[in-house]
């Protein structure tokens, strides 16, 4: 329970401070949001890629008053359901509410379903996909919108840097990732204090995990090995656990907190797709290249990362593809692979045909003529028989992609 003078004593103090923060540069995904009365607008995100700024941003378009609360604030310790009907009096009447990483709070949808039906238009940020879906998936269900929110793109960050858009450019953005504050302070530290901020809070803390040394470990691991297959029966045996089933658990409460994304290798059999391998990609390349030392001398897998993370902005259903060769990507929508795409760093003599036929290969499965190799700057183009293949730059990609 919270006293009501402490409720309205951070509602002033929050959106003062929200209204006094730069509006910063403007997210590509603002022209993508549209406040309807008709749906609840989510906003789900790893912690500090840029949420809070996105809903400043809208906050900025309107034309009524709103009311807002963020609610990991440490002064309303102890919130709970019961509260909600006091800080609806502390907010008041509004036509817009905006409410920052609710997803905390215990049967928040309680609340929110009680505005929307009055007709609220309501925007949320949470930074816990399983928490956020878990509750719209029981009692909002068919009321919400969900738009993720990434890092920075390559577009964002050259428009941050007022730089242009070239191989050199590339070359920055895959170093340095896209973390807004990490870009604008250039600590190295704040990423390595973020990752120990999300593990620790919404990992460890919030499963009650004993051995949270083991679950830092693990992630090191993960982040070190990017671009790279793994098994939870691997994973059991590097790290001495008792079952897969832990580990199953951690890799997903990882993912749930936007830490990694996993790659599936493609079948048709949806049994196959759960026992196969997958590959792990991190949120960032900066934030992933700040937290291991794998990656000095390995610009492929930063740069296979880099790609990954430029479809999984705009495609969902992703695998990777391995027969006799292997193709990086394959993208699937509504039930048909539409994409085939290989990630190479550099092409040379050695690599050449490797790629070349693992993309064909892919190629054939799926009854595609055409695929496509991005590379950091160098464009070409293979013919053979009906298939063509394009090679294209990454600068060239990243801004198609987005």
């Amino acid at each position: 329970m919270v006293l009501k003078s402490i409720l309205e004593t951070c509602a002033i103090d929050q959106r003062n401070q929200l209204m006094e923060t730069d509006l910063g540069i403007v997210r590509d995904s603002l022209k993508e949001i549209k406040l309807r009365k008709e749906f609840i607008t989510i906003i789900t995100g790893i912690r500090r890629s840029g949420k809070s700024t996105l809903m400043h941003q809208l906050i900025h378009q309107l034309d009524q008053d709103f009311a807002y609360f963020h609610f990991e604030d440490p002064r309303i310790f102890g919130f709970s359901v019961d509260d909600f009907p006091k800080l609806e009096e502390v907010l008041g009447e509004k036509y817009v509410y905006f409410f920052d990483e609710i997803q905390n709070i215990p049967h928040w949808e309680l609340f929110v379903r009680k505005l929307h039906d009055k007709g609220k238009l309501i925007c949320i940020t949470g930074s816990n996909a399983s928490l956020l879906s878990k509750e719209l998936g029981t009692r909002l269900t068919g009321r919400n919108i969900t738009k993720e929110l990434f890092p920075f793109n390559y577009s964002e960050y050259c428009t941050f840097y007022s730089i242009d858009q070239d191989s050199d450019s590339v070359s920055k953005y895959m170093n340095d990732g896209g973390m807004p504050l990490f870009l604008k302070t250039r600590e190295i530290a704040y990423l390595h204090q973020l990752l120990r901020d999300i593990l620790y809070r919404d990992i460890i803390a919030r499963h009650g995990i004993r051995n949270g040394k083991l679950v830092e470990e693990l992630t090191l691991f993960l982040i070190s090995n990017i671009a790279k297959p793994y098994s939870l029966n691997g994973l059991k045996k590097t790290f001495n656990l008792g079952s897969a089933n832990s580990v199953s658990d951690y890799v997903s409460w990882l993912e749930d907190s936007y830490l990694f994304f996993t790659l599936p290798r493609f079948s048709w059999s949806l049994k196959s797709v759960a026992v196969n391998q997958k590959k792990i990609y991190s949120i960032d390349t900066g934030f992933a290249q700040a937290n291991s030392l794998s990656f000095r001398s390995d610009k492929g897998r930063l740069f296979e990362n880099m790609i990954y993370l430029s479809l999984r902005r705009k495609f969902t259903e992703l695998y990777y593809f391995r027969e006799k060769g292997e193709c990086d990507f394959v993208v699937k929508e509504k039930d048909k692979v539409t994409q085939v795409v290989q990630s190479c760093y550099e092409l040379n003599s050695d690599n050449l045909q490797r790629e070349l036929n693992g993309l064909k290969e892919a190629m054939d499965f799926f009854g595609l003529h055409e695929g496509i190799i991005v590379t950091l700057d160098q464009t070409d183009s293979f013919t053979d028989g009906n298939k063509h293949i394009r090679v294209v730059s990454a600068k060239d990609w990243l801004k198609n992609t987005v």
